[in-house]
């Protein structure tokens, strides 16, 4: 190593590059906290493209799809035979019983009990899919927020470890500046100090120590 380089080496302790071995550790450390909301909301934002797209392209088709999962209600057997045995009661009140258009009524009342047992399984299976569809959005927004947090957390770390690069870099530069400056000068004032003695004289450049090696100093200057 030169004198120069021991001079502008990195002999004293940046601070720069005491802080970045911990700044270097941050992504690796907030991450697993962030990655299984972005996770669920990655696989939530898939399952609503699917399910949008079901019901944009063929509402029909959804439709039949959660109808053809009905089966009747626990209660529409004794709906149907409480409205039977009362229709019945009334046909025989008035003359009708066992007649065509008796037995028409009856067909007719419970045609209409089985579709209003069936539209409230509809309404009540569209209604658990909407809550469906609305859990899997808070989960995608959850997981957009999870994103966007570590997003921004990583780019505060990656501003931060810049900006120790570029404040050790400086810092750097500036004193190799100042310690370039100080040998300039120091080399300029040995420079006139010579000439000095030389045109004065060693018997005129005593000091207090009994006065300069001017051998030595030229052996310096002149080296």
């Amino acid at each position: 190593m030169g004198m120069f380089d021991s001079i502008f080496g990195s002999g004293g302790s940046d601070p720069s590059k005491k802080a970045m071995p911990f700044l270097q550790q941050v992504p690796g450390t907030v991450s697993p906290y962030y990655q299984p909301y972005i996770n669920a909301g990655g696989s939530a934002i898939n399952t609503l493209q699917g399910q949008y797209s079901n019901l944009i392209n063929d509402p029909g088709g959804k439709m039949n799809q959660i109808g053809s999962s009905y089966q009747q209600s626990p209660g529409y057997q004794f709906s149907l035979q409480q409205a039977l045995y009362g229709a019945n009661n009334a046909s025989a009140a008035g003359g009708m019983a066992g007649s065509p258009q008796g037995v028409q009524n009856d067909e007719t009342l419970a045609t209409n009990l089985a579709n209003q047992d069936y539209y409230n399984y509809l309404n009540h299976a569209l209604g658990l899919y909407g809550a469906g569809l609305e859990g899997e959005q808070g989960l995608n927004q959850m997981g957009y927020g999870a994103s966007d947090a570590l997003a921004k957390e990583l780019s505060r770390n990656l501003y931060s470890e810049a900006g120790l690069s570029y404040a050790g870099q400086a810092n750097k530069n500036a004193s190799s500046q100042g310690l370039l400056g100080g040998l300039l000068g120091g080399a300029s004032n040995l420079g006139g100090m010579y000439m000095l003695g030389n045109m004065l004289g060693p018997a005129s450049a005593m000091g207090p120590a009994g006065g300069l090696d001017w051998a030595a100093l030229d052996a310096a200057v002149l080296a």
